[in-house]
């Protein structure tokens, strides 16, 4: 266990600030491209799972690393070119070799949810590029994180599906 990780609150969401939405994010209606969500929020969950000792170093220490299996990104409200965003990570569940999470994008000095990200993400054998297990000390410190993110209030947007209802 890494310092950072002895001073986590397990039972809060994980949170991270100072992210500022770029000239290039802009897009012809003057607000971030879509595109470009998908991008900050990948920024973001590398900056969040440092603390857990899941960004980059884990390749590097272990020689897996986490795939995105599924993204679905819910766009509440607009943001412009510098604007400071927030972000919050909840853990939604997790197996041996699966992590269900859930991002919240705020606009971080007016407050509002702007968007949300959920995802899956899919520990993977750098060596054969299949899939595989996290390393039993990885495994413990999702229980721990699940063990408080379980209590949490599970967000309005996970879970959502998109489709048009049915007329008559």
């Amino acid at each position: 266990m890494n310092s950072s990780q002895e001073t986590l609150d397990y039972a809060q969401p994980l949170a991270l600030t100072g992210m500022t939405v770029k000239p290039d994010y802009i897009d012809g209606n003057g607000h971030m491209n879509v595109g470009y969500y998908n991008v900050i929020f990948d920024q973001a969950l590398d900056e969040l799972l440092k603390p857990l000792g899941l960004d980059w170093s884990y390749m590097k220490r272990t020689n897996f690393s986490t795939f995105a299996l599924e993204t679905h990104v819910c766009y509440l409200q607009e943001v412009v070119e510098g604007d400071t965003l927030s972000f919050t990570f909840q853990l939604l569940g997790h197996d041996a070799k699966r992590l269900h999470c859930f991002l919240e994008m705020h606009h971080a000095e007016k407050g509002y949810l702007a968007a949300t990200s959920e995802q899956m993400l899919l520990n993977v054998d750098m060596a054969t590029r299949r899939s595989a297990p996290f390393p039993p000390d990885y495994q413990a410190l999702l229980a721990k994180l699940w063990d408080g993110h379980s209590k949490l209030p599970r967000p309005k947007q996970a879970g959502k599906s998109i489709g048009l209802a049915k007329k008559g």
